[in-house]
């Protein structure tokens, strides 16, 4: 039994990838853990059962606790009934592991609505809902005197930081669940509520289709050290799951053995004017100290 013995834990999209890493952590670490997960494909069509109940088989294996779920998080109502399922089978909850996601990559001049839509709907709105309703939880446990000391760890992206081309609703997206931890963090406090988010890099059925991930993520040779490894990502999500973790309001980039703390906004430059501004002004006083997509890239790798 770890740091974490005792507490119950709900992880999206749990089934596979990061998800399934994240849920086997907790559940080494003595946390009774939810594992939701449609069984989709990349793009979120079509669904499966089969993955949340094998990971569920695999925690038991271990000796551990779980019980599968098939909610879609990006249903307000399922969302809830998601919650309602970790209290009823655990007797409550503290952590929830904001992970599943889908892609719909394309260029934005190419982009359907229903692309935008679907990505935003299960990034975004998939962060929100479970949120919202466990949220509610915690602030009556809070109110009722018998505070849960909760964490929500959020998945964020450098596709949401810096951008990436091709992916303009998955990085608005993923920005947005920044500003999402970011308030939850504050309105969280009174309640014994942290929240955090993370950008992982790590080699997943989702960032191994990207171009050049064949190079840039390949596995290494038997033995050796593989730095993408989903399993590093999911030690510092079961620190953040921890009763005393410290962490909220952080955004943390993962990568094998390298965490960052980031900081956003960062001021780069910072310029003043004896007089009113004019347009040429500024552009004498900016030009020279502006970011561009690539500079803000190389700051996370």
């Amino acid at each position: 039994m770890g740091r974490i013995a005792g507490r119950v834990a709900i992880v999206t999209g749990g089934g596979r990838g990061l998800g399934r890493t994240h849920a086997l952590a907790l559940a080494r670490g003595g946390a009774r853990v939810v594992v939701n997960d449609l069984g989709s494909a990349l793009d979120g069509e079509g669904q499966d059962l089969g993955p949340a109940e094998s990971v569920c088989e695999e925690i038991r294996a271990l000796g551990g606790d779980a019980v599968a779920s098939h909610h879609n998080v990006a249903d307000w109502d399922e969302a809830e009934a998601l919650v309602r399922l970790a209290i009823e089978s655990f007797d409550g909850l503290d952590v929830l592991v904001n992970n599943a996601g889908i892609l719909r990559d394309r260029a934005f001049a190419n982009m359907s609505e229903a692309e935008w839509d679907a990505v935003i709907a299960v990034h975004l709105k998939g962060h929100a809902a479970p949120s919202h309703h466990a949220f509610v939880y915690w602030r009556e446990a809070a109110k009722g005197g018998s505070p849960r000391q909760a964490s929500i760890v959020h998945t964020t992206s450098s596709s949401g930081l810096c951008g990436n081309f091709g992916q303009a609703n998955y990085g608005a997206a993923k920005m947005g669940i920044v500003g999402l931890m970011k308030v939850l963090a504050i309105e969280g406090a009174k309640y014994g509520v942290r929240s955090n988010a993370i950008s992982p890099s790590a080699r997943t059925r989702m960032t191994t289709v990207q171009a050049g991930a064949e190079d840039v993520l390949s596995e290494p040779a038997p033995g050796e050290f593989d730095p993408f490894a989903p399993r590093h990502i999911s030690t510092l999500v079961a620190w953040l799951a921890e009763a005393a973790c410290p962490a909220t309001g952080q955004v943390f980039h993962a990568a094998g053995r390298r965490i960052r703390v980031l900081d956003a906004p960062v001021i780069v430059h910072e310029a003043h004017s004896a007089d009113d501004w004019t347009p040429g002004a500024i552009d004498a006083a900016v030009r020279n100290h502006l970011v561009t997509p690539l500079d803000a890239w190389n700051l996370i790798r």
